[in-house]
């Protein structure tokens, strides 16, 4: 039922490997424009498109932004070793070769932006946390635009991209840069990209400044928008963002270095619960960091994923797990299987009662149907609910309280016209479903109207309900409830299946 978000790149980009994630249990592929080019990530989407139509199995693309990333430029791509206990200065001068004294930075506001004492991490992009190739420093003075800083631990930076995160500080760059712009206006919109990642989302007015962008981008104004929250200014303007944004991406990564790590579990824990009341997806980063080099996370990563799915996560994001890891398939595997573990044992009763009682009274009528349908499902024991939609809004709405089957999404396409020429919705807010924790789209023939006035949706009921049974969620006698709209009533029926 939770899904699984997978960062497609060098270690995972092969039709071959795609198939396999895609089989394992991968419902959205992550682009990450934080490195490689538009070209590499158009050849490893068309990847993408090929293992969809030989898997027959639907998944998302999310374009994740790279956003104000401070980095450090090392044009040798020589491995530079830092000894701790020396000094070594970071400068905006990127002409200048990086050596063991000299980082080049590409960021000229450094010096304005720390003081004396202040906390510099500087570490390999998604690093897991076992590489010996992070190195903290401490600010010991600031000269002109130049940062002279003191080495906490040895390390070497080897490799071509090192990110570097200063602690609690504010960046004073725009959230959507122009490198951003031009990715998701050429590639972002040749691929109709259906979820936008906002890397370093810190304020609404971000999610509001991206939402104007693309709305200039014809039919752009689709794309869901899910915040990014990576440092301690998005945390302070989390309940803001929330109401702007689609969905909620935790970055764990930044998170642990902006954050004490003792806080990190009680953002988490406090944050889900806001997305899961207000029916927005939650998305949970870097959980089994050490499956990028070995074959079983540790005993620590396993229990955190389980945490994650009982803490109310829609989704797990995997990053340098599938993009570099070694063993891009096993990882989509085994936190599928914690995460169908998890589920065995969350407590879905305490956690509807929670969400009544936070929907308050009156519910709304949409409200009202999707609770009263998860209510009937779990009495009757119901196998799965099957709910018509054409927007995905009342799919969305019945996942919202987690009921303990799968919610099987049928979504009516809609025809549209620009007087040139006929298109239907529906792919859009079918795929976009697929990061929803429970929620299983399928797309209706178009020739069957999502609101029918004589309950003719027979025969787009039996195509789900084939669907169900194909899948091995629907058996023969089990119980099924059904929600749709007939004229201008909503209803909710209990099917009993036969032979």
């Amino acid at each position: 039922m939770t899904k699984i978000v997978g960062t497609l790149g060098p270690k995972s980009r092969s039709v071959e490997i795609i198939s396999d994630c895609l089989k394992a249990g991968m419902s959205v592929a992550r682009f990450d424009f934080s490195w490689g080019d538009i070209e590499f990530h158009q050849e490893t989407l068309e990847n993408l498109k090929t293992a969809v139509k030989s898997t027959r199995k639907l998944c998302a693309i999310m374009l994740d932004t790279g956003g104000p990333e401070l980095q450090v430029v090392n044009k040798t791509e020589h491995p530079i070793s830092l000894e701790a206990d020396t000094k070594v200065i970071l400068t905006p001068d990127q002409d200048k070769p990086a050596t063991s004294n000299l980082l080049p930075i590409n960021y000229h506001g450094l010096s304005k932006a720390v003081k004396k004492g202040d906390t510099i991490f500087i570490g390999q992009y998604l690093f897991t946390g076992n590489e010996t190739t992070s190195v903290w420093l401490e600010v010991d003075e600031v000269c002109s635009e130049d940062v002279v800083c003191l080495i906490k631990n040895s390390a070497t930076l080897s490799g071509t991209l090192y990110t570097l995160h200063v602690s609690q500080i504010r960046i004073d760059m725009p959230t959507l840069t122009d490198k951003d712009k031009e990715v998701i206006s050429t590639w972002g919109v040749r691929n109709n990209i259906d979820i936008l990642s906002l890397s370093y989302t810190r304020h609404a007015e971000d999610i509001r400044h991206a939402r104007c962008f693309l709305s200039k981008l014809g039919e752009f104004n689709q794309t869901q928008i899910f915040a990014k929250i990576e440092n301690i200014e998005g945390l302070t303007h989390f309940d803001e963002i929330l109401q702007e944004a689609d969905g909620i991406i935790f970055s764990r990564g930044n998170l642990g270095i902006d954050l004490p790590p003792e806080k990190v579990f009680l953002f988490q824990k406090a944050a889900l619960y806001k997305c899961n009341m207000m029916g927005k997806p939650a998305v949970v980063t870097r959980v089994v960091d050490s499956m990028t080099d070995n074959l079983r996370p540790t005993r620590a990563e396993a229990t955190d994923v389980a945490n994650a799915v009982l803490d109310g996560s829609d989704a797990i994001l995997l990053g340098a797990e599938t993009l570099r890891g070694l063993y891009p398939v096993e990882t989509v595997s085994t936190v599928g299987k914690i995460c169908a573990e998890a589920e065995k044992v969350f407590n879905q009763d305490l956690y509807f009662k929670k969400t009544v009682k936070n929907v308050g009274e009156p519910m709304s009528h949409l409200e009202s149907i999707a609770s009263s349908a998860v209510r009937a499902a779990i009495k009757v024991k119901a196998s799965a609910i099957i709910c018509f939609t054409s927007s995905g809004r009342a799919a969305r709405l019945i996942a919202k309280y987690r009921p303990t089957m799968p919610v099987i999404s049928v979504v009516i396409p809609r025809l549209k016209t620009n007087q040139l020429r006929w298109t239907f919705s529906g792919a859009f807010e079918a795929r976009q479903s697929l990061i929803v924790r429970g929620l299983f789209p399928m797309l209706a023939d178009p020739r069957h109207p999502a609101e029918s006035k004589s309950g003719s949706n027979e025969s787009v009921l039996k195509v789900a309900l084939d669907h169900g049974k194909a899948s091995g969620v629907i058996k023969p006698h089990d119980r099924v409830v059904v929600c749709q709209k007939l004229g201008d009533a909503s209803v909710v029926k209990i099917l009993e299946l036969e032979d």
